[in-house]
């Protein structure tokens, strides 16, 4: 890779406030309170379950390891350094193209709440399929535009995105508590039914819950554009992780309080328990406003997920290991808009095949497995490279686990071992599927082709650097982006 050409590399755009945001707007997901509901209030333990077997296992893995190694590139640098370069080329690969279906979820989830902005007359939208593609793809072009002007812009989608995810929660807290105070709660809350069942649909929405903390790794992927980012990310990992707790907690008890678990559906559960009390309490006018708030909020979530990773690509491209088109920043606003068109174009075309021979739940149940499945492996190898780079002596800069090694080690291997599981569960296929053999094909398939394509790019990418004779750079090496940088 030549040298970058002579420019100012970008002002760092992120403070802590910037950060914690981003987190939020990142991992929270207000369409997995709806998933959740929908189980009835055994979800309460199942979101505690998920947030000590997995959320805090990642938690302290990224906040230890974005202190010891602060660089561009997050866990692509972290995985690296402990098991090398295919191992860190595949992680960061399976998780570059996990966005590619979770971003059509997403806006699947932002096109259902839409629908409620429009009143009666938009509802009947919410059986097309046609509605639901072109309204993904226009919300993907949206976030594309403002990350391509860079992270300056972009931000600003992001910090609406957390306002548009945190109020409609508010509201339907708030909401919650007023029907079950004037007409008792909606679902019976006994030991019976706090306990976790054991069906096949008990099982396979226990991974949808697990996947649903995830996202805590996202901004060490842009540490170069993070001021501070040895003290930064550790205060807004934790900042972020308490209100993300809450947030789900909180809102998934309130649909509870406000209607029957039964009637609850994944894709529009929240803005049918918003409208429902809205429409008791004498204030419609709220149910637009709310449906406004969640859409801006995906938008953002988006976003935020287009931003960071898209850097993977730029950072494996500047390795080689991708054509290198992939290392080309914007000659004007610095961003890698290779990558980011790429990855646009690759969600564009899962919204398309996500839809094939499917109703619009149909794909959206498929999209959110093949999602999971995508996310979970490079978790593997990133709870393995916490245990491994264990053995690396740590400066008194480096935000160590409580407890020291031993402690690191055996959360590690809690989240590794919860990753595992979440897995298996994301294979099993929904318990309403009409075709469940169809429904199985499309997740496997589609995760393993993914995977074979990467597994292939890494080999042609061997095959470039052995002819360039190009050296491995060192594990403690990023690049940046930097205005005017080209392979």
């Amino acid at each position: 890779m030549a040298a970058s050409e002579p420019g100012r590399s970008l002002r760092r755009a992120m403070g802590f406030r910037d950060v914690a945001l981003f987190l939020v707007v990142a991992v929270v997901g207000p369409r997995w309170i709806a998933t959740a509901a929908a189980a009835g209030p055994a979800a309460l333990l199942v979101w505690a379950a998920a947030c000590v077997a997995l959320f805090v296992p990642l938690a302290f893995t990224v906040l230890e390891l974005s202190s010891r190694y602060p660089l561009e590139g997050g866990f692509y640098v972290w995985t690296r350094r402990a098991f090398g370069d295919f191992v860190g080329f595949m992680t960061a690969w399976t998780y570059w193209t996990s966005n590619l279906v979770y971003f059509p979820g997403l806006l699947y989830f932002a096109a259902g709440s839409a629908v409620f902005v429009a009143g009666p007359a938009g509802r009947a939208l919410s059986e097309s399929p046609t509605y639901f593609m072109v309204a993904s793809l226009a919300g993907l072009g949206l976030a594309f535009a403002l990350n391509l002007v860079g992270l300056e812009v972009g931000k600003r989608l992001h910090n609406a995105g957390a306002v548009g995810t945190w109020i409609p929660v508010a509201l339907l807290v708030a909401m919650g508590a007023w029907a079950a105070v004037r007409l008792g709660p909606a679902n019976a809350f006994t030991a019976a039914t706090l306990l976790p069942g054991g069906r096949l649909r008990d099982l396979v929405f226990a991974s949808t819950i697990a996947f649903a903390f995830t996202g805590l790794e996202a901004a060490p992927l842009m540490a170069g554009e993070i001021s501070d980012p040895r003290r930064t990310l550790p205060r807004a990992v934790i900042a972020a992780g308490a209100v993300i707790t809450g947030i789900y907690l909180l809102g998934t008890l309130a649909v509870l309080l406000a209607l029957p678990a039964q009637v609850v559906s994944g894709l529009q559960g929240i803005m049918q328990a918003i409208e429902s009390v809205a429409a008791r309490v004498g204030v419609p006018w709220l149910t637009p406003l709310a449906a406004g708030l969640l859409v801006l909020g995906s938008l953002g979530g988006v976003g935020a997920w287009l931003a960071s990773v898209a850097r993977l690509p730029f950072v494996a491209g500047v390795d080689r290991f991708l054509p290198e088109a992939f290392g080309r920043v914007h000659p004007r606003w610095g961003t890698p808009h290779v990558a980011l068109v790429t990855q646009v174009c690759g969600a564009g075309l899962f919204v398309l095949m996500g839809q094939a021979g499917a109703t619009v739940k149909g794909a959206y149940d498929a999209l959110v497995a093949m999602a999971v499945i995508a996310t979970f492996l490079p978790y593997l190898a990133l709870f393995a490279a916490m245990i491994k780079l264990q053995r690396e002596p740590a400066g008194p800069e480096v935000v160590r686990v409580p407890g020291g090694t031993p402690v690191a080690i055996l959360l590690a291997a809690l989240g590794l071992a919860t990753t595992l599981v979440a897995i298996a569960l994301a294979l099993l296929p929904p318990a309403d599927a009409p075709r469940p053999g169809w429904a199985v094909a499309k997740v496997v398939g589609g995760s393993l082709a993914l995977v074979a394509l990467g597994v292939g790019l890494y080999a042609g990418g061997r095959r470039r650097r052995a002819a360039a004779g190009v050296e491995r750079p060192g594990p403690d090496t990023a690049p940046r982006l930097t205005r005017g940088s080209a392979p």
